[in-house]
C-alpha cells in the first residue's frame, strides 16, 4: 500500500513510525511532514494541511491507496469528506463527527443529552450574561473557548477578577480568535487527570493503553497551557476498576450517542478523563489521537497499525484486539524557551544520530525542517519529543531524561518532573 500522512508534529511522526512497520506498507508520504519524518517518508513541506485542493492534488499525483488525516483543523474543517468525495480510502472522523472535538459547547450538550458524566456547565454566546453568571459562580471555575485553539483554550481561574479577565480574553479580545465566538464555564473538578485513546469504527470502540498528559509550561504544572510538555503510559491511576467504569459509561456511550445524532464516528477518540472522588468524569474529548500522547502509546502498540486502521474504516473492529507490551514509555517535550507565547526559530540541532540503532529510545520530531544547508533546525515551539521504553514507569522515566542530554539546540527547554506522579505510585511497576 502507498500511504499520506496529513500533519507535521511529533503525533504524525509517531504515527509514521508505526506505518514504516507495517509488512503492508509499501510507500510513506507525508504532507506538510517535517525534518524528522522525512527520514522514513517523502515529504512535500509546501502543502499545508489546510489547503484541501493541494492535499487531495498531492495524493492523485502519488496515487495512494490511504489518507491518514491526522490533526484536528483539517479534520473539523472536512478534509476527509473532501477527499472521500474524490474516490480516496480516508482514515478520521468525517466533518459532522468531527465537532465532537470541534466544538466544546456541542460536546457538553451531547454528554448532558445522554448522561454521560461530566463536570456541570452553562453556555455563552454573550460576554455580558457570561460576566453576569460569574457574579454568583463557586471558584475556582474553568472557562473554555467553543472551537479549536491548539489545545490552549482552557483557563483555570481561582479568583473572579481572573475569572472577568478570562472572559474578556477569550470573547471580546478575541484571544483564540473565533474559536471564542462561544464559551463554556465548568465546574472544577479535582482529581488525576488521565488520557485514554480509543479506535472507533462507528459503532464499536476498542481502548488504547492509558497515558498521562503534562499541559503547564513550567515544572510544578506552573504556567501557561501547552500543548503538552511530556508525557507517559500507562497511568498507574488508570485501574481495572476505572476502566470498567469509563468502558460502560463513557467510551461506548459517546460512539453510541454520536450514531443517534447521526454522526458516525471513525477514527480515534481521545477521552480527557478527571479521576474525580466522586469518579471519571469527561474533561474533553479529541477527534485524533493525542499529541504527545501518540508518541507513547503507538510505540508500546504490538498490532499492525494498517490492520487496526482498515477495522476502524470497514466497520470490522469487533473482530480486532488489540495488544500492547507489558512495559511502559515517557516522553519528554524539548521546546524552545519562551513556547507557548515567543520564541526563536532555526537553531540547529546536534546530537540526532545518537538515537540511530537504539532500542527503546525514539526521538520524534515535532517543530523541525531542514535549512537551505540540509542542516536540521528548530521550526516551532515544542521541537521534539524524546521518549524511551523501560520496563517500568521509573526506568522509562530515567532512560527519557538521559536521553534528553544527546541532543542540542540553542534556547532548548523542558520540564524535569514530568512523570513525577510515578514517584507517588512507587509501588507500581508497569
Amino acid at each position: 500500500m502507498k500511504v499520506l500522512i496529513v500533519g507535521g508534529g511529533g503525533r504524525e511522526h509517531a504515527i509514521a513510525l508505526s506505518m514504516k512497520k507495517s509488512s503492508r506498507v509499501d510507500a510513506l508520504y507525508c504532507v506538510p511532514g517535517n525534518a524528522g519524518i522525512a527520514q522514513i517518508a517523502e515529504c512535500e513541506p509546501s502543502i499545508g494541511v489546510m489547503e484541501f485542493d493541494r492535499v487531495i492534488a498531492y495524493a492523485k499525483e502519488k496515487a495512494v491507496d490511504l489518507v491518514f488525516v491526522a490533526p484536528d483543523d483539517p479534520l473539523v474543517g472536512g478534509l476527509v469528506d473532501a477527499l472521500e468525495a474524490e474516490g480516496f480510502r480516508v482514515f478520521g472522523p468525517r466533518k459532522n463527527a468531527a465537532v465532537l472535538e470541534g466544538s466544546k459547547v456541542f460536546s457538553k450538550d451531547l454528554m448532558k443529552k445522554y448522561n454521560i458524566p461530566t463536570a456541570a456547565y452553562e453556555t455563552f454566546e454573550d460576554s455580558e450574561k457570561a460576566l453576569q453568571y460569574l457574579e454568583s459562580a463557586k471558584l475556582p471555575i474553568v472557562l473554555k473557548a467553543d472551537g479549536l485553539a491548539l489545545g490552549k483554550g482552557v483557563l483555570i481561574c481561582n479568583t473572579l477578577e481572573e475569572a472577568r479577565a478570562g472572559v474578556k480574553e477569550i470573547m471580546l479580545d478575541k484571544h483564540f480568535g473565533n474559536a471564542g465566538n462561544k464559551m463554556v464555564i465548568e465546574e472544577f473538578m479535582t482529581g488525576r487527570e488521565v488520557s485514554v485513546l480509543a479506535f472507533v469504527d462507528g459503532k464499536t470502540v476498542r481502548p488504547m493503553t492509558s497515558a498521562q498528559d503534562h499541559k503547564r509550561a513550567k515544572d510544578g504544572d506552573q504556567g501557561l497551557n501547552t500543548g503538552g510538555m511530556g508525557n507517559f503510559s500507562p497511568s498507574p491511576f488508570y485501574t481495572k476498576e476505572v476502566d470498567d467504569f469509563c468502558r460502560k459509561n463513557i467510551f461506548q456511550p459517546t460512539v453510541d450517542a454520536m450514531a443517534a445524532e447521526g454522526r458516525e464516528f471513525k477514527g480515534v477518540i481521545f477521552f480527557g478523563l478527571m479521576l474525580t472522588p466522586e469518579g471519571p468524569r469527561v474533561l474533553e474529548y479529541n477527534a485524533r489521537f493525542g499529541d504527545p500522547e501518540a508518541q507513547v502509546v503507538l510505540c508500546r502498540m504490538k498490532n499492525d497499525i494498517m490492520d487496526v486502521v482498515d477495522a476502524c474504516i470497514d466497520g470490522t473492529l469487533d473482530k480486532t484486539e488489540l495488544q500492547f507490551e507489558e512495559n511502559a514509555a515517557v516522553c519528554v517535550v524539548l521546546a524552545s524557551e519562551g513556547y507557548p507565547v515567543a520564541y526563536e526559530k532555526g537553531f540547529e540541532i546536534t546530537g540526532l544520530e545518537a538515537f540511530e540503532g537504539k532500542e527503546d529510545y525514539y526521538c520524534f520530531h515535532a517543530g523541525s525542517k531542514f535549512d537551505s544547508a540540509g542542516r536540521i533546525v528548530t521550526n516551532g515551539g515544542r521541537v521534539l519529543g524524546v521518549t524511551a521504553k523501560g520496563a517500568s514507569l521509573k526506568e522509562a522515566r530515567e532512560k527519557a531524561y538521559e536521553a534528553t542530554g544527546w541532543v542540542s539546540f540553542e534556547n532548548k527547554y523542558m520540564r524535569r518532573d514530568i512523570g513525577k506522579a510515578i514517584d507517588e505510585a512507587a509501588d507500581f511497576t508497569g
